[in-house]
């Protein structure tokens, strides 16, 4: 009798990637994040590249590009708070997408050198804040329906995203060298545009009932700063440990080839295989989550990111380029599986908000980590450049095993 019961308990908790699969807006927000990822990491590697050869600008005012993606968090902001008050997920997701549409065709058509740094401070700034309301309006349908597979639906839904990481790239630097950068930008243009398809006419479930869960004295139309700063704490620890990625980038390819000298399969092997495992550990880091909590995961997954940025600086060989690319993807596979969840517990009564400063940090952390770099190579030089992102790990693990004692703790 117990075995039937057991059973019945089995069968009767559904399967997310199933769940997922059936529902119109799950389904349509996994296929508009692999699109959105597609297209925007088919298009950054290249930016630099139309910079200086379409553009003739110099390496240092390329580099100044990035800079413009400091807007991206304000422009995330407003685009959340809007969205917390009124509750129209979708209709600001399809204006953002929009957005992107525009703003990724006028870069395929610059031809002067202020174009893609204005374009991508004002247009592209906003374009950004469709995946954030895609994350608020996936949450307002769990809360609606409490379905006991929610992290594990988001999990799959953000999956997606990183799966279209790893295929753009690729996809980008063959289109450009086929037929140019800036038919490479308006294909990333029709991507972001793209995005709406998948999601038709999908409405979601107001974002009201869950505003009724929340305390009245912690209902407003913005939220107080007050209750803001675990998710400011929670996304300013995120950025340190995501500030080491715009380095490894940046430098370990040069470090690889003209330091250890190693072949070019070799170190294209060492840079693809994060985002592989970082895809095969995202399910298992939900699982994980669910029997030590999210945060104590994420204080590992930090500590991983200080060993992996160790390697890279101390170790001098393949074996050691290798063991810490692993390392990062156990770091992403955890940060990028579970972070927006967090962000949202964080800030339970504006989960759009939440969602748009936890997504548009990745600006601060490339700003951040740009300028270490830039900074770091100079005064340490290669490989012990990567002792400076190895010890903002330090001081993130540190910062998340605090909150994840604290009665802010997000599961």
């Amino acid at each position: 009798m117990s075995r039937a019961v057991a059973a019945d308990g089995v069968t009767a908790t559904p399967s997310a990637l199933r769940t997922v699969w059936n529902s119109p807006l799950y389904r349509g927000a996994t296929i508009a994040l692999f699109l959105s990822g597609l297209g925007i990491s088919a298009a950054a590697p290249q930016i630099t590249l139309f910079l200086v050869d379409e553009l003739h600008v110099s390496l240092t005012v390329a580099g100044l590009y990035y800079l413009t993606s400091i807007t991206a968090p304000i422009a995330g902001y407003f685009v959340g708070a809007r969205s917390d008050r009124t509750g129209k997920r979708l209709g600001l997701f399809r204006l953002a997408a929009v957005a992107g549409f525009v703003g990724w065709t006028a870069m395929a058509l610059s031809h002067q050198v202020w174009m893609p740094f204005v374009i991508s401070a004002v247009i592209l700034a906003f374009s950004g804040a469709a995946g954030s309301q895609l994350f608020a309006a996936v949450h307002d349908d769990l809360q609606a329906t409490a379905t006991p597979v929610g992290d594990g639906i988001v999990s799959i839904v953000r999956m997606a995203l990183t799966a279209g990481w790893i295929v753009g790239p690729v996809a980008g630097s063959l289109l450009a060298t086929a037929a140019g950068p800036r038919a490479m930008f308006f294909a990333t243009a029709l991507c972001t545009l793209a995005q709406i398809i998948p999601m038709g006419f999908t409405s979601v479930r107001s974002a009201e009932p869950q505003q009724e869960q929340v305390p009245s004295e912690r209902r407003s139309e913005r939220p107080a700063t007050r209750a803001m700063l675990p998710l400011l704490t929670f996304t300013g620890l995120y950025v340190l440990v995501y500030a080491g990625e715009p380095i490894k980038y940046g430098y370990l390819t040069i470090y690889m080839h003209n330091d250890l000298h190693l072949p070019t399969a070799i170190s294209g092997a060492v840079i693809g295989i994060q985002p592989f495992i970082e895809l095969i550990l995202m399910p298992v880091a939900v699982v994980v989550a669910r029997r030590i909590g999210m945060m104590r995961l994420m204080v590992l997954a930090a500590a991983f990111g200080v060993g992996a940025n160790l390697c890279f600086a101390l170790t001098g060989s393949a074996i050691g380029m290798f063991a810490g690319q692993v390392l990062m993807g156990g770091v992403w596979g955890v940060f990028a599986g579970l972070g927006i969840i967090v962000a949202q517990r964080l800030l339970p009564e504006a989960v759009a908000t939440a969602s748009a400063i936890f997504m548009s940090s990745t600006a601060i952390a490339s700003a951040l980590g740009g300028l270490t770099g830039g900074l770091g190579v100079a005064v340490l030089g290669l490989p012990h450049v990567f002792l400076a992102p190895a010890l903002y790990g330090v001081v993130a693990t540190i910062g998340i095993a605090i909150m994840s004692r604290s009665r802010h703790a997000a599961g």
